[in-house]
């Protein structure tokens, strides 16, 4: 009794540290999920091996998908740089290949061969294990880009694109969760990916 008159404002300051750690644990693990905005449509494109590759044969990872074509002089290489700097991120974090993949997709298949889309890809230090470069029929690509993602791709006249500039975060599932503006970083996209993938 003696020792807990003594040390009462001690045994009241550790209560209430407990109390904190206990309230900052639970809203840590009762993060709200990010709610499902609906399944990407299946497809099957070609990779840079000229093996295709289906959205089935990426389930059970999460995925980063983004539409782009090589000879983009705006957003397709900023936006790649920013996808080379989350694919190191997801190493960092030991998920790159085994828990999370990029999905980087051509719509210009005309000039974008295997070979284009590799060198564009190895510019930016693309680690092939883990980041699929696709190409296939452009009008299916358009139509999964908008169809799935949202994503509007328009040709103009002289054969040159203006498109969205997008990043598409899919679950294990083939569920698209997040959709991800040029302005987020790197570290956020990659810290999004590890969340969904605990899930």
């Amino acid at each position: 009794m003696i020792l807990l008159k003594k040390y009462k404002w001690t045994w009241i300051l550790l209560a209430l540290c407990v109390i904190m750690a206990g309230y900052l644990l639970w809203g840590a693990w009762s993060k709200p999920k990010l709610p499902v905005i609906r399944p990407v449509e299946s497809f099957s494109l070609e990779n840079v091996d000229g093996k295709n590759v289906t959205l089935e044969d990426t389930n059970g990872r999460v995925r980063l998908f983004y539409f782009f074509f090589s000879k983009c002089n705006d957003v397709c290489p900023l936006t790649t740089f920013r996808l080379s700097q989350v694919q190191d991120e997801l190493k960092k974090k030991g998920l790159f290949a085994k828990d999370a993949t990029i999905v980087s997709i051509s719509f210009d298949p005309e000039r974008d061969t295997r070979e284009e889309i590799k060198s564009f890809g190895d510019k930016f230090g693309a680690d092939y294990s883990g980041w699929y470069f696709l190409r296939g029929d452009q009008q299916k690509v358009m139509d999964l880009a908008m169809n799935s993602f949202k994503i509007l791709i328009n040709q103009d006249q002289t054969g040159n694109f203006v498109h969205m500039d997008l990043i598409g975060l899919v679950d294990r599932d083939g569920q698209l969760r997040e959709i991800y503006r040029p302005e987020v970083t790197a570290t956020e996209i990659a810290q999004g990916v590890a969340d969904l993938s605990k899930e």
